[in-house]
């Protein structure tokens, strides 16, 4: 390994160990220990570290093909140190501004969205059912009036029907009588017969369900 290369892979490495300082604070930010079960924060301090070591081997394989030496893990100890001592301060306080300009502007796009999209289509969409439901009930009336007009129609013509027809029934001999009531009273028996013979198998049927 040349001096070149031994003094850019120690410049990472102190990079590295700072950024690991960064990373290191805002995964505590975000992770919210006191907060979280035990399990999880296991898990996320697993994965955390994972993650670190794998950016860490991959500068360091970009640089020097991944060798390992004694120096790399004292540059990253400085680079850690040097963060924690200058920039930690500076960064935290940025890495707030950030997060809080972030819920700000989530939080404006939510207010946004809800009276420029979402309060006019919900109101159009109340508009159209009120209007429907409006619609419907006038189609309603209307038509509960045009029966009682055709109610009203019907009786005035069946009344004098009715007269008319029980004027002639009167005027029928009884022969005729007695045999226009025969064939309405075989009719009638043969309908209830029907209707006793569809009961019973309806009845007969949900026993059987039963």
């Amino acid at each position: 390994m040349t001096l070149s290369t031994q003094f850019i892979t120690m410049l990472s490495m102190i990079g590295m160990g700072s950024v690991f300082g960064a990373m290191f604070d805002t995964y505590q930010r975000f992770l919210n220990r006191p907060k979280r079960k035990q399990w999880i924060v296991f898990i996320n301090d697993l994965l955390f570290w994972i993650i670190q070591a794998l950016l860490i081997f991959y500068t360091l394989f970009m640089v020097n093909d991944g060798e390992l030496r004694f120096y790399i893990f004292i540059a990253l100890l400085c680079g850690f140190a040097a963060y924690q001592s200058l920039f930690k301060g500076i960064y935290l306080k940025l890495l707030e501004v950030v997060i809080q300009t972030v819920i700000a502007t989530i939080n404006f796009l939510k207010k946004t969205f809800r009276l420029l999209i979402y309060k006019p289509v919900l109101g159009l969409i109340q508009l159209v059912i009120a209007i429907i439901i409006a619609f419907g009930r006038g189609i309603f009336t209307l038509v509960k009036f045009i029966f009682k007009v055709v109610l009203f129609i019907l009786k005035i013509i069946i009344f004098p029907v009715q007269k008319i027809l029980l004027l002639f029934w009167k005027l029928l001999p009884k022969g005729i009588k007695k045999s226009v009531e025969k064939l309405y009273n075989k009719t009638a028996g043969n309908f209830k017969g029907i209707k006793n013979y569809i009961n019973t198998f309806i009845n007969k049927w949900k026993k059987r369900k039963e």
